[in-house]
């Protein structure tokens, strides 16, 4: 029994370490590694393109998203709006119409779901009312840099890059604590993303910007999100899904815990699945670097939150065997005493917040698996104010 407390005591040191540190570095290794590799860009690539807008109750922000999208840098003849508008309540469809009525230079569309069924099964009624060759999606709380949709064409140099994601960057990283451990996780997650992208394909996204061939769109089951099903079923198919980190969407990170809490949990929704979406992704001679970056990348993530329970538990199991097994117990529960004290001091130290931060993840990842097993996992969600 005890020979059993050890295997599992190391296998879920090892799923954390690999997470959070030695993937980390070994894929700078391989990124320098495939150096010469670079990612290839065609600007002279301006199919047709729709961009669209999924938005539920956001009166806040939405002509300032419409003001946005309408001063891309793309040519207007090539280029179409839609705004999906999931079972808006407040004011959001007049707005929307008000300014469609306003701009009759430019091809702005609404399409309105009937009964709220989250942001998903939004874009899947809205993609089939599209007629172009490709779709950009964005947040309606993010706004585009104006060479966004320009970036994402240019990267679609060949026919098996069926998915490009751009690059979310925080505006206010500086006003609080956790906005600024998002923005910190943002920029190393960015430089992962990159790099795998660069070498093979990457093994997720982000909602504020991507852009897929509107052939290869896929209807996902309304719990889940394209950030992080679409890049694995390509990946499965053969295709690539990559990074243009040169197309920029800017939005607000939560600026209080509660927001940032609630986005993770959201996040984790479908985290069990997540673990191993597709048993075919372990056929390493098949998928070559995508079985090693899903594994690192969100297997072990996937795995964090009951691998640190366990490791804590055969820890105490095995404590009383050696002075190494003593000091990683006390090193444990030293780490957790460090995030209770940030917790109440509400300290603005940074090694502080930064476990902090760390444990509300692993805790929203806990919040996560309890609503899967307890059937309240959801497709939609209360927006973070924070953010808007």
């Amino acid at each position: 029994m005890e020979l059993l407390f050890e295997i599992l005591f190391y296998i879920s040191g090892f799923i954390i370490f690999w997470a959070m540190i030695g993937y980390p570095i070994s894929i700078k290794i391989i990124g320098k590694l495939y150096k010469g590799r670079t990612l290839e860009k065609e600007y002279s690539h301006q199919p047709t393109v729709t961009v669209m807008v999924v938005a539920h109750n956001e009166e806040k922000v939405i002509l300032d998203k419409l003001n946005n999208i309408i001063e891309l840098d793309y040519p207007q003849d090539r280029l179409e709006f839609l705004i999906a508008s999931d079972n808006s309540t407040d004011a959001t469809n007049e707005i929307v119409k008000s300014f469609i009525a306003a701009h009759k230079e430019h091809n702005i569309r609404l399409y309105e779901v009937k009964a709220r069924k989250g942001k998903t099964n939004a874009q899947n009624e809205a993609q089939k009312t599209v007629t172009t060759e490709y779709l950009v999606m964005t947040d309606a709380n993010s706004i585009m840099d104006k060479k966004s949709v320009k970036e994402l064409m240019a990267a679609f140099v060949s026919d098996d890059i069926a998915y490009v994601s751009g690059k979310l960057s925080i505006v206010n990283q500086d006003i609080s604590d956790v906005s600024n451990a998002e923005a910190s996780y943002w920029d190393s997650d960015l430089a992962i993303r990159e790099i795998e992208g660069r070498v093979q394909t990457i093994t997720a996204g982000n909602g504020a910007l991507y852009a897929c061939r509107t052939t290869d769109y896929h209807d996902f089951d309304p719990i889940e999100c394209h950030d992080s099903a679409m890049p694995p079923l390509y990946a499965i198919k053969g295709k690539r899904a990559i990074a243009n980190h040169d197309a920029v969407a800017y939005e607000k990170a939560g600026e209080v815990i509660e927001d940032e809490f609630g986005r993770k949990v959201r996040m984790n929704r479908i985290i069990l699945k997540h673990i191993l979406p597709d048993a075919r992704i372990l056929n390493i001679f098949k998928y070559r670097w995508f079985s090693y970056f899903y594994f690192g990348h969100r297997t072990c993530r996937y795995l964090l939150w009951i691998s640190h329970i366990a490791l804590l538990i055969f820890n105490a199991l095995l404590i009383m065997d050696s002075w190494f097994y003593s000091m990683t117990f006390t090193g444990q529960v030293v780490f957790y005493l460090l995030a209770i004290i940030r917790l109440i001091t509400k300290s603005n130290n940074k090694v502080l917040t930064l476990i902090y931060y760390y444990c509300v993840t692993i805790t929203a990842q806990w919040v996560g698996v309890y609503n899967i097993l307890s059937g309240k996992a959801k497709p939609f969600w209360e927006k973070a104010e924070s953010t808007r």
